[in-house]
């Protein structure tokens, strides 16, 4: 038995060691002995390469303006561990991680045992999601995304009332395979028979192993550019305007404060979940909650402003897809203005490629080191970069400290790369950031 929080999460994270373990048959195990808890709640699935978590946020404050009371099951965390279970955007409390874990532990001592062997943290947090939003705190539903690929993910093991895929890139190659076709079967792993899918593949080859996998499965399917499309997107200083086309209706005028073309598609993706779930009499959902919803949406580390004097932003841009609509973004918004960039990432990205459309826009690029087991190296980085303005960092706290107090007024900061660094970045800054404010 775990005594303390600390003592939990240690535990936690040290299942990362067993790495990822693709299959169901440790969830089903572990699912079996508590009782099938994932069969006890209304669900929704959010699988895809970039834009779920955003996706689950914009369906979530949707809901929550509804009326009802939505639970969340994401990942990675950008500020604490606590948020990847969490309850109308309100994470669980450190006793409830600690009692979680105290029911866990045992099974996962068991499992070690047997010939499916341990299982990973994000088994372990999986299981421990689904027994607390069927035993401890029940909701009107519950949105899970996906944490990899989707066909052998750990939430696979739901029967949700509609499925949503994003957008498909080349991500995770070497678990999930090298071409846009054989991720997108992966990511259709979480079609189920006769149940919606929303999707915003924009990759013809990965759209059509998609649509292969509905008709197999019977299942309807709505495609961003065919059943539904957004028009008239406008970008404004804090956001987002734009149209949804849907079956012959227009819903016009949606504002949304997450910055970005790309937030317009996965906006609309949950908007299209939300009206099914409306006129299915599942949920009821009127123009005013989803408008509302959609406004205050936010999904903290994506092209977020943590400061305006001088002016500071966050993205987690983790792969190429990520960086290639960074770059276009701040390119749109800021033609004129020099940039400096700030880049981490893990060593089994795409790299050259990224690092590639950064050098383009960037005044000046720095890499830094962060204390992750899969972090790339600052100096590789920079072997990497054809920038002739640029630096290899190590130590990235006192870095960004000196960046920030001598930063010129026209010029914007912009600290990327993947989202585990952001999560580290995000709460030192803001401390940071705040304790000047204080002191002014």
């Amino acid at each position: 038995m775990f005594t303390t929080y600390q003592e939990a999460l240690d535990w936690i994270h040290s299942r990362l060691r067993l790495g990822i373990k693709p299959g169901l048959k440790r969830m089903e195990w572990m699912m079996e002995r508590l009782g099938s808890p994932e069969t006890k709640m209304k669900s929704i699935h959010i699988g895809g390469t970039n834009g779920k978590g955003s996706t689950v946020t914009f369906l979530r404050s949707i809901l929550q303006a509804g009326g009802y009371s939505v639970g969340t099951f994401t990942s990675p965390y950008i500020e604490q561990f606590n948020e990847r279970i969490s309850v109308n955007g309100r994470p669980i409390s450190d006793q409830e991680i600690l009692d979680l874990t105290n029911i866990i532990r045992p099974l996962a001592d068991e499992l070690e045992e047997t010939e499916l062997g341990g299982p990973t943290e994000f088994e372990v947090i999986t299981a421990m999601s689904f027994y607390y939003f069927a035993n401890m705190q029940k909701t009107d539903i519950v949105l899970y995304e996906v944490g990899l690929g989707g066909r052998f993910d750990s939430t696979n093991i739901i029967h949700p009332l509609v499925s949503i895929i994003t957008n498909i890139g080349l991500d995770h190659t070497n678990i999930l395979g090298n071409t846009y076709e054989e991720i997108a079967f992966e990511k259709a792993g979480i079609i189920k028979e006769a149940i919606p899918i929303f999707t915003a593949a924009k990759h013809q080859g990965a759209f059509q192993v998609i649509k292969e996998q509905a008709m197999k499965k019977q299942a309807p399917l709505y495609h961003l550019g065919d059943e539904f499309s957004v028009t008239q997107h406008e970008s404004k200083p804090k956001g987002e305007v734009f149209s949804l086309e849907l079956e012959g209706e227009i819903l016009s005028g949606l504002e949304i404060s997450m910055i970005g073309q790309h937030q317009t598609e996965n906006a609309a993706l949950a908007v299209c979940a939300a009206l099914y779930l409306q006129n299915s009499g599942w949920f009821n959902l009127n123009a005013a909650a989803i408008r509302e919803g959609l406004k205050q949406a936010f999904w903290p580390g994506r092209f977020e402003v943590l400061s305006e004097h001088p002016l500071i932003i966050i993205d987690g841009a983790h792969n190429n897809e990520g960086v290639t609509v960074l770059v276009n973004e701040l390119s749109s918004r800021y033609p004129d203005q020099p940039i400096d960039i700030v880049f981490a990432a893990l060593r089994d990205k795409p790299l050259d490629q990224m690092i590639g459309r950064l050098d383009k826009i960037a005044s000046r690029l720095s890499f830094v080191s962060f204390d992750y087991p899969r972090a790339a190296k600052a100096e590789d980085l920079l072997d990497l970069s054809q920038s002739t303005n640029k630096v290899a960092v190590e130590d990235w706290k006192s870095y960004l400290l000196e960046e920030i107090q001598h930063l010129p007024k026209e010029r914007i900061l912009v600290i990327t790369g993947s989202l585990y660094f952001i999560s580290e970045v995000k709460p030192y800054l803001c401390k940071y950031l705040k304790n000047i404010m204080t002191s002014l």
